[in-house]
């Protein structure tokens, strides 16, 4: 979304200029964390029943205190200006942005129960030596790989996975024994 993309470069900027960017980032975590687990929150924000006031107060009442003022501050505005619904949008933009501008990157490891923690350092470290920059690991787990991972970082994926080769095998054995 354009609109959201906009006006999360204009907190990047206004952050950075005030010296505030990893508070900021820390708050845009946050609201994306709202908004991803309330979903009562992302109706009342894309509500075009409820007033714009009241939503501003709902917003304050929410955030305010507990997020830096920048960030108080510019979910006001945004709220004021009628593009509250934008606010999940932005955040979500804004850690992008942010991920971007300090060269982030994100390697999401799936693998059937989890990983210790030396398996984790393992792949963080694989990883770093390959790509230039930080890496944000995200760990997920899926019952069905049965074992093995799958490492994901932007476009590339690498599938280690027990259930992949499973199914190559299978793949494999019927072209077999169609020939």
């Amino acid at each position: 979304m354009i609109v959201a993309s906009r006006y999360a470069k204009s907190l990047i900027d206004l952050a950075t200029e005030k010296g505030q960017l990893e508070a900021v980032y820390a708050d845009m975590i946050q609201v994306k964390s709202i908004c991803e687990h309330s979903r009562e929150f992302l109706v009342f924000l894309n509500s075009p029943i409820i007033n714009s006031d009241k939503k501003i107060a709902v917003i304050k009442a929410v955030f305010e205190g507990k997020f830096n003022p920048i960030s108080d501050g510019f979910l006001t505005i945004v709220a004021s200006k009628r593009r509250e619904s934008i606010i999940p949008g932005m955040a979500a933009s804004f850690i992008e942005q942010y991920k971007t501008q300090k060269n982030i990157l994100t390697a999401i490891v799936t693998s059937a129960d989890g990983l210790d923690a030396a398996t984790k350092q393992k792949v963080l470290d694989l990883v770093k030596t390959q790509l230039n920059g930080e890496v944000e690991l995200v760990e997920k787990t899926n019952a069905n790989l049965i074992g093995g991972f799958i490492l994901k970082v932007g476009d590339k994926q690498i599938d280690k996975s027990v259930s992949r080769q499973l199914s190559n095998l299978k793949k494999e054995l019927t072209n077999k024994a169609l020939n």
